[in-house]
């Protein structure tokens, strides 16, 4: 499918620069009789208002010259680089290419940067000053758009300071969250807490206060048995019997009041029926394996140093 629509799309861009070209030529020849004019020749085009006559002046020679040699250049681009369609050109040049290049060139420039880091640890990192300095600098460029600057998160992102981890937490772990990013999905539960929308709401309520009541927060005492039996139906798969979480499938404990988005009861009761999903982007494409580890390193020592 997304073969035949690139396919259309290359089509289209092939037909609109061809019919531009036709165009241009079109109008060139329409204007030809300049070429064996001695003199410019104004017509009076027989049409008056208000004493005022409208005439045909014809263009000048000299923006019909520009016009011809920028069609040239024009032309001469399209053959040379990408303009119609798909095809690359006689140069074949890709903008791709290009920046794969300055990607390798930036790449070779920093490398003797992390000669030094090659065969640390990520504990030895963690603690080593320089290596610290530059993890800060790749995490202010890299990941405080979305965990803020002092790593402390937002509604959505993950606290990355507080040894709360949804994953093992481990530098195993950190590195490959970089590097090939992590999706976290909770599942919508609406369907599966009943029949009808009423009992679905009833029993995604209850829920939220049995939740809210494991990490002290305020709860209706008449809803928590309630929320418990159906929390034991639909969520014990994923973040278990004593609710603490499972690192494995990503599921948060549940009883520490640390929540990744919201711990309002609406929020939580949204979040059961329609579920969440969470997306860190993979990394790998835009940092090399040394400054990921650098990286991993400064992430790891946030919530482990002392």
């Amino acid at each position: 499918m997304s073969d035949f629509v690139n396919s259309g799309w290359a089509l289209w861009v092939a037909v609109v620069s061809i019919l531009g070209v036709v165009f241009v030529l079109w109008l060139l020849w329409t204007q030809r009789s300049w070429l064996g004019q001695k003199t410019v020749v104004t017509e009076d085009t027989g049409h008056e208002w208000d004493g005022i006559r409208e005439l045909n002046h014809p263009l000048p020679r000299w923006w019909i010259i520009m016009y011809l040699g920028l069609t040239v250049i024009g032309v001469g681009i399209m053959v040379l680089y990408p303009a119609v369609g798909s095809w690359s050109g006689l140069r074949n040049w890709q903008a791709a290419h290009e920046v794969e290049q300055g990607q390798e060139q930036l790449r070779e420039s920093i490398a003797p940067v992390y000669a030094r880091f090659k065969d640390m640890s990520v504990e030895e990192l963690a603690k080593d000053p320089e290596a610290r300095i530059i993890g800060e600098r790749l995490f202010l460029n890299t990941c405080a758009q979305c965990h803020g600057s002092d790593a402390r998160g937002a509604t959505d992102f993950p606290n990355l300071t507080d040894n709360d981890w949804l994953g093992a937490g481990t530098p195993e772990y950190i590195h490959g969250v970089i590097t090939d990013g992590r999706v976290g999905l909770m599942a919508p539960l609406g369907a599966a807490l009943g029949a009808t929308a009423g009992e679905q709401t009833d029993n995604a309520n209850a829920i939220a206060h049995y939740v809210r009541s494991l990490s002290g927060l305020n709860a209706d005492a008449t809803l928590i048995a309630k929320g418990k039996q159906q929390y034991d139906k639909v969520c014990v798969a994923c973040h278990g019997v004593d609710a603490t979480g499972n690192p494995l499938l990503g599921a948060p404990n549940l009883t520490d009041d640390i929540w990744l988005g919201s711990s309002s009861h609406q929020t939580i009761v949204k979040t059961i029926m329609e579920g969440r999903t969470n997306i860190m982007p993979p990394q790998k494409h835009y940092l090399t394996p040394e400054q990921i580890d650098v990286l991993t390193a400064y992430v790891w020592g946030l919530s482990n140093n002392e």
